[in-house]
């Protein structure tokens, strides 16, 4: 709690909730870190190694990605210990009692992360009708089946090639996990001329410098396949997508993947973040201290979360598009311009960025009430 406590700022978290249900072997927490701009949204992680420290930090970023993106909620986040992959009755019935803990929270919002799909989200609305990223049966805009993240990364990647040397066309492109986010990703950006050389899964990854065929590769996944069962291209351990040449990597798997260790080994001219939090602060500064370009993760990931709040306010899948590359192209020109005018990290830029906006609706709403410290329950 002590570091929970000490991570505290201005800005929140104004709520902390553990959740305990042994009838369901459920252990969960809830952040919801601010709610100035509206109810908060953010994803339900499932994995078992998570923790509180990670929650807040997730809750964190989706204020910020919230504010950033000019969308009316704050942000906040669910972590939920075990392992997705459980079979799927009992996950549904975790599910369906998380639901029913946190019943009335209503400053928060479910919506599906890590380990969570539509088909979670459904369970949850069925449970307490408070749910984004629903299947498109029940009304939904399925962001994980039309790959709202991937296109938004995708046109972060055009805007930011603008302050690189190099082309989109024929860029050779790594990226570090292979699932919703990822796998869209590849196919956006492959249809603009990129060339997909490596990717890495959680039990392992494969590297071929004339390219990946990523219609294959998504459907070898679809069976339940690891991306080592493609077979025309080397296999490599996960860890090593780390050292792949490339001109554009993309981390879009776990927290913390590149840090001060493991920086040094990054042999790409541009990174964009395609997971919540997959660079440590120590680690961007050393990569720019090389020319390494970072797009921070709030900034160039937010299709997602714009697809979820849309969906909640009755939108089309077109319009959904639409506001996609538009928010995310002058998000990503806005804070680039800046960092290079002001010689400051792009992600300085970003999180002033999103923290002004997040302070100014603070002001208008006298929301220093809950601003002060996290209140624990």
């Amino acid at each position: 709690m002590n570091d929970v406590f000490e991570l505290a700022d201005g800005l929140g978290p104004a709520k902390i909730i553990h959740v305990y249900e042994p009838s369901a072997d459920l252990k969960a927490i809830l952040v919801v870190d601010n709610v100035a701009k509206g109810p908060a949204i953010g994803g339900v992680r499932m994995a078992e190694d998570v923790s509180t420290e990670e929650c807040f930090r997730l809750a964190r970023a989706m204020t910020l990605k919230n504010a950033a993106a000019g969308l009316p909620y704050g942000g906040g986040k669910i972590v939920l210990y075990g392992d997705p992959r459980i079979p799927k009755w009992e996950k549904e019935h975790m599910l369906r009692a998380l639901a029913s803990s946190l019943r009335n929270v209503e400053e928060y919002i479910f919506a599906p992360d890590m380990g969570t799909d539509e088909e979670c989200m459904a369970w949850i609305r069925d449970e307490i009708g408070r749910a984004v990223g629903l299947p498109r049966e029940i009304g939904g805009i399925p962001l994980d089946e039309i790959g709202a993240t991937g296109w938004g990364l995708s046109n972060a990647a055009d805007v930011a090639l603008r302050y690189c040397d190099f082309e989109l066309e024929g860029a050779k492109v790594a990226i570090q996990g292979f699932g919703a986010v990822g796998k869209h990703t590849a196919r956006y950006l492959q249809s603009k001329g990129a060339i997909i050389t490596a990717v890495a899964d959680s039990r392992g990854a494969i590297h071929n410098p004339d390219g990946l065929d990523i219609d294959e590769l998504t459907a070898l996944k679809a069976q339940g396949e690891k991306v080592s069962a493609y077979k025309n291209a080397n296999p490599i351990e996960s860890d090593a997508i780390l050292d792949v040449e490339c001109d554009i990597w993309i981390p879009a798997a776990r927290p913390d993947v590149i840090h001060a260790d493991n920086a040094g080994r990054v042999k790409a001219k541009l990174i964009i973040q395609g997971a919540n939090i997959p660079v440590t602060h120590e680690a961007e500064k050393q990569l720019a201290e090389r020319g390494v370009l970072c797009v921070p993760d709030f900034i160039a990931n937010a299709g997602g979360v714009i697809c979820a709040a849309m969906e909640y306010a009755g939108s089309t899948q077109k319009a959904v598009f639409e506001a996609i590359e538009e928010k995310v192209r002058r998000n990503t020109e806005i804070v680039l311009d800046t960092a290079k005018q002001q010689q400051i990290l792009p992600r300085q830029a970003a999180v002033e960025l999103a923290t002004d906006r997040v302070r100014k609706a603070m002001h208008y709403r006298q929301y220093s009430l809950f601003s002060r410290a996290p209140r624990f329950i």
